[in-house]
């Protein structure tokens, strides 16, 4: 018989193990779909979303004595884009329904909607990916090359791109870092060394700088896969990328009594796809190194 007072250690094997907190493994939260133009494809009006765009028309000079009989014909070009659907597919027990903490299973619905979330962002990156043209490169991302791409979009002579349409520059975080160090460099007196008290200079060092430049504003987005220390981001008008939405998200339920003991799998579901307008004229990839920052 053992002697002394009855502790939390005394009956260990008999006291539940209580979580008091439960977390989910935190992800890059996705830009892309709030940086393009966003279409909802309608009940009752089909499974493709269509635009038409319109070809240009060229005037001429006319004088007294001209007879304009020239006429040019209108010309049209269809665009569409067929929503698809994703999901995310999971099946929880009775017997995991019935011990499991509270805190944790509370967190299952969030963690499918996070999929969906990733995927819908990384398909926009990967319409990113697509575009005609490529600039940068392995080397370090730099202002000019952001500059040149947002001016490629508004003043290329195909068809620049809506002047109230906003520019957007999305790259990675280890890349972007390269920015701040150029505008942080740039912020320093080059006869004293000493920094300088305002400006962009200051922000990049102070809160890393997400302002514009040639106005394309900068966005950092995780979610960019890195291969051999290289990402492939972006500059492109919010209307160069099209994302049509069909059903909202949502989520199917199914009993599974036949499964241990019984069981509930649970569908959830969304439905999109992006395309790309004027293409070649309003997205540039921009390559650039994004080495895991040291310094």
């Amino acid at each position: 018989m053992a002697v002394g007072n009855t502790i939390t250690d005394s009956l260990a094997d008999s006291i539940p193990t209580m979580i008091a907190s439960a977390r989910i493994v935190r992800e890059f939260a996705g830009v892309m779909p709030n940086l393009v133009d966003r279409q909802r494809l309608d009940e009752n009006t089909g499974t493709v979303w269509n635009e038409v765009s319109m070809a240009k028309l060229s005037a001429q000079a006319v004088t007294e004595n001209t007879e304009l009989d020239n006429p040019q014909q209108m010309e049209d070009t269809l665009f569409s884009i067929t929503p698809t659907v994703i999901g995310v597919h999971t099946v929880i027990t009775d017997r995991v329904a019935l011990r499991i903490s509270a805190n944790a299973y509370a967190q299952t619905g969030s963690l499918a909607q996070n999929a969906i979330e990733r995927k819908k962002d990384q398909d926009g990156l990967t319409a990113i990916d697509g575009a005609t043209t490529a600039l940068g490169g392995a080397n370090a991302l730099d202002s000019g090359e952001i500059a040149a791409a947002a001016y490629r979009i508004t003043s290329n002579t195909t068809e620049p791109a809506p002047a109230n349409a906003p520019i957007h520059a999305v790259h990675h975080g280890f890349s972007l870092k390269d920015i701040d160090d150029e505008l942080i460099a740039a912020g320093v007196d080059q006869t004293t060394g000493a920094p300088l008290t305002g400006g962009v200079a200051v922000e990049a060092y102070q809160n890393r700088y997400r302002g514009t430049i040639a106005g394309a504003r900068l966005y950092e987005d995780g979610n960019i896969t890195i291969s051999s220390n290289l990402a492939k981001g972006g500059v492109f008008s919010q209307m160069a990328l099209v994302l049509v939405e069909g059903r909202s998200p949502y989520v199917e339920t199914k009993r599974m009594p036949e499964l241990g003991g019984g069981a509930t799998a649970l569908y959830h579901y969304d439905e999109y796809a992006y395309g790309e307008r004027s293409s070649g004229n309003w997205l540039y990839e921009v390559q650039a190194d994004a080495t895991a920052p040291t310094s």
